[in-house]
């Protein structure tokens, strides 16, 4: 019996001590993701997402193109036609364009609205910056159930390992947007799609555009 209570005092002591052990061992290093994380979409007042009639989000990450690549081509709205079916009769108002810039109020016609809109944010992308670029757009008289407003937000940026990130997000308000964000398939979701699509296309077909010779616009 003297034997067993001290073998069974001997493992107590044993798996005491390796608990203690465990609890004041380093953990391991966690990997360092901080070059991974992702920037988002600025919202202005009214339009943050989940406070509006209607929200829309689409993104692709696709390697071996570049900011550089892609900013061009959604910077010039009145390229948009040419690889996004769904735009069409870009014209700028006061002797502005082709390329957006903060401010600039424009005209475009797209989901069969014919949309007014004025440039809110434009940042192009830079070292260690994504590009943003996001405007008002509306179409429809105030007061009326025509009426429809929307922010639409785009944010271009490098990742790791030779990749691009293009992020594309739309609030809107209004009845309009209630009957958008009710249609089955998302009408919204799939035309944004086909946009990101085109624009990657066309950045492949361009070829890469080296930012110390052709700078940015």
């Amino acid at each position: 019996m003297k034997h067993a209570t001290k073998l069974i005092s001997g493992l107590l002591a044993g798996l005491t001590a390796l608990l203690l052990t465990a609890c004041v061992a380093p953990h391991p290093a966690q990997p360092n993701t901080t070059k991974d994380l992702q920037s988002a979409i600025l919202w202005p007042e009214g339009y943050v997402p989940g406070t509006t009639d209607n929200f829309v989000t689409n993104e692709v990450i696709v390697a071996g193109l570049s900011a550089a690549d892609v900013w061009p081509l959604l910077a010039d709205a009145t390229r948009w036609p040419s690889y996004y079916a769904n735009s069409a009769d870009v014209r700028f108002y006061d002797g502005k364009g082709p390329v957006l810039a903060q401010g600039d109020r424009f005209f475009f016609k797209t989901f069969g609205f014919p949309v007014e809109a004025q440039v809110t944010e434009y940042v192009p992308p830079g070292k260690g910056r994504p590009g943003r670029v996001a405007w008002h757009g509306w179409a429809g008289e105030p007061g009326t159930p025509q009426r429809l407003d929307v922010i639409h937000a785009w944010l271009v940026e490098d990742l790791p390992g030779g990749r691009v990130r293009i992020l594309t997000q739309e609030s809107q308000k209004g009845e309009p947007a209630k009957a958008l964000a009710s249609s089955k398939p998302n009408i919204m979701i799939n035309g944004h799609q086909d946009w990101l699509t085109g624009l990657v296309a066309a950045a492949r077909k361009a070829g890469p555009r080296s930012t110390a010779s052709r700078p940015l616009q």
